[in-house]
């Protein structure tokens, strides 16, 4: 309870904190590699994983201190996946769905940190919004999107939606897979609890997407999302889902 209470406490002083880049942005302060907008979301990743005991772990070898950029695909059963990932691979922007742009303060402070918000109840909004995406990855900016959706309740991959990989080819940028596990111990879905624990990041081989076209997407969703299963499987024993069970789906479900 004490856990749960200093992450409750975290993510009120870390979202206030967050709400300075609505405030800078606002106020005309450029963003820059380096600058206040990479530094924030880190402030606040390390106050939620430090109010919660968690100490993260990175696995992999792909440089991410270079300018290239990449499209992270990652597993989500927590919300302690995204300040996971942050202390790992940032900086990027987030792919997330338009209910959150409703939060006061978050809703703003997310737009500034270069989150794109996609409307899942509208299927051509959102391959419009993946667009907007594709055109900011070819100018130079990594994204991180979770294909799965909603959170699962296990580590067994689930089926992915087709948008982030017609994102990814779209933008010529390569797929990074990205493998979260830990995060469910610290906080399950649907438990509004949180506690110590150890959160292992795998950063797997990229996936180049140059030369793919639209027809490619449902081929290049199988690859990544057998590459991610098998590293869970290798690593942890996580069971794969059955044959039939992981083909991948139509959009647009999202980062929630």
């Amino acid at each position: 309870m004490i856990r749960t209470a200093l992450t409750t406490v975290a993510l009120i002083i870390g979202t206030l904190i967050a709400g300075l880049a609505a405030v800078a942005r606002w106020l005309g302060i450029p963003d820059r590699r380096g600058g206040l907008y990479d530094i924030i979301p880190q402030i606040w990743a390390r106050l939620l994983l430090g109010a919660a005991g968690v100490r993260v772990i990175k696995h992999g070898t792909v440089p991410l201190d270079d300018l290239a950029p990449r499209v992270y695909v990652s597993n989500h059963v927590s919300w302690f996946d995204i300040p996971s990932a942050i202390r790992v691979l940032w900086p990027f922007g987030f792919v997330a769905k338009r209910e959150l742009e409703r939060y006061p303060v978050f809703g703003a402070a997310a737009r500034a940190l270069h989150v794109i918000f996609i409307d899942r109840e509208n299927r051509k909004a959102a391959f419009s919004a993946y667009e907007d995406a594709a055109a900011k990855i070819r100018a130079g900016q990594s994204v991180l999107v979770f294909p799965e959706g909603t959170r699962g309740r296990d580590y067994a991959v689930r089926p992915f939606k087709k948008g982030p990989f017609v994102l990814a080819i779209g933008s010529g940028a390569p797929i990074v897979p990205v493998v979260i596990h830990g995060t469910i111990a610290v906080n399950p879905r649907g438990k509004f609890r949180a506690g110590p624990g150890t959160v292992h990041v795998h950063v797997l081989d990229p996936i180049p997407t140059e030369g793919l076209t639209y027809d490619d997407r449902s081929a290049l969703a199988d690859q990544v999302r057998q590459r991610m299963a098998e590293c869970l499987q290798s690593v942890y024993g996580v069971t794969p889902l059955p044959a039939g069970r992981g083909t991948s789906a139509e959009p647009a479900e999202v980062t929630d």
